[in-house]
């Protein structure tokens, strides 16, 4: 279960500000500048894919297998493979969730708008920041 951790953790994709994507390197951006209003903290929602599902299923399964003889051997790997998948999948989520900051910001242009990003860095109300947007519509706070 460690190296499906590690490899799930690995696989997860960053919400945070200061981490792109190599589909964002060397793509024209638009920057807006604005005045933070508000922040609240959030929990963003971890990954949910059959990785954790498969992996805790194979575990479980193994487990299970090794309890009893015969038929009850039969039914303990098919027990344990299920509440190992369950229970994959509720790890997976949970190691992937992340800290968040709703940020509310007023651009200058009067347009007030909201971002939700992993809470890397500290915003205030009253912080002067940017709104940085790519072309296929992810955007960030900067300072």
């Amino acid at each position: 279960m460690v190296i499906t951790a590690i490899y799930v953790t690995g696989c997860a994709s960053s919400r945070s500000g200061q981490v792109y994507s190599r589909d964002h390197a060397r793509q024209v951006q638009t920057v807006e500048d604005g005045i933070v209003e508000s922040v609240k903290e959030v929990t963003i929602e971890g990954t949910k894919t059959p990785i954790g599902t498969v992996a805790g299923g194979v575990v479980g399964g193994v487990l299970g297998s090794n309890v009893g003889g015969g038929s009850g051997r039969k039914i303990a790997t098919v027990i344990g493979a299920l509440a190992g998948a369950a229970a994959g999948t509720a790890a997976e989520e949970g190691i992937t969730r992340k800290p968040g900051l709703e940020i509310i910001v007023k651009k200058d242009s009067g347009q007030t708008i909201v971002i939700v990003q992993e809470a890397d860095v500290i915003f205030v109300a009253g912080d002067r920041v940017r709104i940085i947007a790519a072309p296929d519509g992810t955007t960030r706070v900067s300072k």
